[in-house]
């Protein structure tokens, strides 16, 4: 029997506050969670701090399947912490700074880790300092050169800038990103396609698929093109589109899912199952068309249930790959 894949996820551990009480997210976890639930081993790469919301992220994560030893602990810095709001069920996020994740080191014991990763998955939110930026950039350029890097590109206003996605990308194999995501990307790189970038809203309100125009599948297929032409290290572009499916595009091949229909509990942490099941058929050579089939029943898997890291029982497990793998 071979090894579990080793899979990263670096950068943010929060806590979302919302209205019905705190729960705890990031990306990056939400991923690892993920990740490990399918059979990796899948670590978390975070910094939290030596404070009550430290201590409960620990006993949080402790049942659950993520490798959450190799977390940092500040002890000038808080444990990270977002407010929630829904509008028309869509989150919008007030993410308070500085946050203990902004201090990231790079250790000998994250080194060791990124050199033998299989994948490291990592985003725009946690490179809004310069120190925890240079940790992540050098981290993902140790990996190996087979490693998938997927960089999540995941837009929260005003924490981005054109420089930051054009060193990710630099790095990265693979890049996902909402569709209303891909023309602001475009904009910020000067990538010219016929995609109207919308501004993307200001610093308390950062989810930016609501209220973004629909796109049609050929304008994200043109805007993926000029991707795999600037950034020769970059092999495919995954587009989500909410509740109506996803885009993936390598060159010469793409494939198109139109959705999985649920009932919608709450969508924090349902574009973090896509990355995570995408990611792990990646890594087995699946073609795209299973890679999609994967991300959208995970990512509505996610969606259908409450939080980010809902309890995940084995017979759904069970049902879940079977239903892929058909």
């Amino acid at each position: 029997m071979r090894e579990p894949h080793l899979i990263l996820g670096l950068g943010e551990l929060l806590w979302d506050l919302l209205p019905e009480g705190a729960r705890l997210g990031g990306a990056p976890a939400n991923f690892a969670v993920m990740a490990a639930r399918l059979g990796n081993h899948a670590a978390i790469l975070s910094r939290i701090g030596r404070d009550h919301l430290g201590r409960l992220s620990v006993e949080e994560l402790d049942p659950m399947p993520a490798d959450a030893g190799f977390l940092q602990v500040d002890a000038g810095h808080e444990t990270g912490r977002v407010t929630v709001e829904f509008t028309g069920g869509q989150p919008t996020y007030t993410i308070h700074e500085p946050a203990a994740w902004d201090f990231l080191q790079l250790t000998d014991e994250w080194v060791q880790l990124a050199e033998r990763a299989d994948a490291i998955c990592f985003g725009t939110l946690a490179q809004r300092s310069g120190e925890s930026r240079q940790t992540i950039q050098e981290l993902v350029g140790l990996s190996r050169e087979e490693c998938v890097r997927v960089f999540d590109v995941n837009l929260r206003a005003p924490f981005y800038s054109g420089e930051v996605i054009q060193e990710s990308l630099e790095l990265a194999t693979v890049v996902k990103m909402n569709d209303a995501e891909m023309p602001v990307v475009l904009r910020l790189l000067g990538l010219e396609t016929g995609l109207q970038a919308e501004e993307l809203l200001d610093s308390h309100v950062s989810n930016s698929r609501h209220g973004a125009p629909e796109l049609q599948t050929y304008e994200l297929r043109e805007g993926a093109e000029p991707l795999l032409e600037e950034f020769p290290n970059l092999e495919m572009v995954a587009v989500t589109r909410g509740g109506q499916g996803s885009l993936l595009v390598r060159r010469g091949e793409w494939d198109e899912h139109p959705g999985v229909a649920v009932k919608v509990a709450d969508t924090i942490g349902a574009g973090d199952a896509f990355t995570a099941a995408m990611t792990h058929y990646l890594l087995r050579g699946a073609k795209l068309a299973t890679l999609n089939e994967a991300g959208n029943r995970w990512g509505a898997w996610v969606a259908s249930q409450v939080g980010a890291m809902p309890h995940l029982p084995e017979t759904v497990l069970a049902e879940m790959a079977a239903a892929i793998e058909r």
